[in-house]
């Protein structure tokens, strides 16, 4: 008779190996790849010269890497804020709209206010982190006072935020004369720039600032140990002294402000205003990066920097192959299924009791 069976405690049915660990973000990227590599093959492409195209696009030059880098600077960031809910417990799917009310709110200081320069920058990132905090209040508190379910709620609430940013945008912010954006923002409100002649700004910086910054949060504060002792088991968490509830609305909050700031990134160091539709995905790419680095902040910023380099390279692939920069679309697609497919197995091979999200 197993220890299991004499202490009566539930068995745990075996996990496989591509479902744990790195092998599962692996296994994922490896899926993608090649389902990637089939329909390159059905258009009558090439996959091989398609992928080598996708590289240099993305690496073949110093400009190149200048663009991947800033194609990945809101997807780490978003990532990131993805994180903290996940690490959690809890699945932050409305990174997207955090980003969209952000880079609006930012906007807004940036173009509204005369300010000092690096002081109004500072005020822009600010609003955007507040705007994000704001918008995901409504869903924290839901979740924390009546277990509604927070990714119904928050990719609810994407939706609002495109829409709301948009007619504010071509309602009542229009410039006049202009396409569907606002007035541009004050040059004090710009950050700075890190690379000449391209617009890759310390954005990145902030973006490998947070993630760092969680990590150590995480792994080396009472708080943060709270936060995961949270994610893991929630009523053991409770009985050992944890506040559930009001961690919930900080955690979800903390993540919501994330969110915003990188859309106020966005707005303050790449597009100097905002421009409806401007952020096409770099949220759900977020979500997508924090799933496949497992919850670990280090390692969104691996793949956020992949996902950048699969955006950019895929102009140059558009252009020399008859390949469309949706191929692109299908990997992202792929690697979804398998990471879906990666949670089947663990909620099936797991416990009673134990977090909805392992790591």
């Amino acid at each position: 008779m197993t220890d299991a069976a004499a202490t009566g405690a539930p068995r745990r049915r075996a996990v496989p190996e591509w479902a744990e660990g790195p092998l599962s973000a692996l296994f994922a990227l490896a899926v993608s790849v090649l389902g990637g590599a089939v329909i390159i093959a059905v258009v009558g492409e090439n996959p091989l010269t398609v992928y080598a195209t996708l590289l240099r696009g993305a690496f073949g030059t110093p400009e190149r890497v200048a663009g991947s880098l800033l194609q990945a600077t809101p997807i780490i960031t978003c990532g990131v804020a993805a994180c903290i809910a996940l690490r959690a417990g809890l699945f932050n799917i409305g990174v997207e709209g955090q980003l969209y009310v952000g880079a609006f709110a930012a906007a807004w200081v940036g173009f509204a206010f005369e300010l000092p320069p690096v002081i109004h920058a500072l005020v822009g990132l600010i609003a955007g982190m507040v705007a994000g905090a704001l918008w995901i209040a409504v869903p924290a508190i839901m979740r924390a006072r009546y277990r509604a379910n927070e990714v119904v709620s928050t990719i609810l609430m994407n939706y609002v935020a495109v829409l709301l940013t948009s007619y504010l945008t071509i309602e009542i912010f229009k410039r006049p004369g202009g396409w569907s954006e606002t007035d541009p923002i004050a040059a004090t409100a710009h950050l700075l720039r890190l690379i000449d002649g391209s617009r890759v700004n310390i954005g990145l910086l902030i973006g490998l600032a947070a993630a760092l910054g969680l990590h150590l949060f995480l792994g080396r504060t009472g708080a943060g140990y709270s936060v995961s002792a949270m994610g893991s088991n929630p009523k053991f968490a409770e009985y050992g002294g944890v506040r559930v509830r009001r961690n919930i609305v900080l955690v979800l909050l903390a993540s919501g402000a994330v969110g915003g700031l990188a859309g106020a990134v966005e707005t303050l160091g790449v597009h100097h205003r905002f421009m409806e539709g401007f952020a096409p995905g770099f949220g759900f790419d977020g979500v997508i990066a924090a799933l496949l680095a497992n919850g670990h902040p280090l390692g969104v910023v691996l793949f956020a920097l992949f996902f950048g380099a699969l955006r950019a390279g895929s102009l140059l692939m558009e252009v020399e192959t008859s390949a469309s920069r949706e191929i692109i679309t299908v990997i992202q697609a792929f690697i979804i299924l398998c990471v879906s497919a990666q949670f089947l197995f663990r909620r099936h091979g797991g416990v009673s009791g134990e977090r909805r999200w392992r790591f």
